[in-house]
C-alpha cells in the first residue's frame, strides 16, 4: 500500500461519488468493498483505493507478471492517468514527494 498525497484544493475533484466515477471512466469497472473502491485492468489486478482525509489517499497496486507488452503499457498509461486524476500531481511530482517523504523517514 502507498499513501499519496492529494494536491490543496484537488479533494474536491474526487470527493464522494467523484473518485468512483474516475475509477469509472479510468478502468471500466469499480465495486465497493467495505470502505475501499476496487478495479481490474489489463495487468493491474487489483486495484483498490481509499480516501484517508483531504490530503492523503491510500492505493494498493497488483500487477501480474508476463502479461503482453501492449496489456502492460495500457495498464501503465491507465494507473498513471487515474493517479494524476485522483492526486492532482503528475507522475513526477508524485515521485519526488515519495522521495522525500522516504528521506524523512515518514515511509
Amino acid at each position: 500500500m502507498v499513501s499519496y498525497d492529494i494536491k490543496r484544493g484537488h479533494f474536491k475533484k474526487i470527493e464522494g461519488d467523484k473518485l468512483r466515477a474516475l475509477m469509472q471512466e479510468t478502468f471500466d469497472n469499480v465495486t465497493q468493498e467495505g470502505p475501499r473502491l476496487a478495479s481490474r485492468f489489463g495487468a493491474l489486478d487489483p486495484i483498490t483505493v481509499q480516501v484517508i482525509d483531504k490530503s492523503t489517499i491510500d492505493i494498493v497496486i497488483v500487477t501480474k507478471q508476463g502479461v503482453d507488452d501492449s496489456v502492460a503499457q495500457s495498464s501503465i498509461k491507465a494507473r498513471n492517468l487515474f493517479l494524476e486524476g485522483a492526486t492532482g500531481f503528475n507522475t513526477k511530482q508524485r515521485s519526488k514527494r515519495l522521495q522525500q517523504k522516504a528521506k524523512e523517514g515518514g515511509l
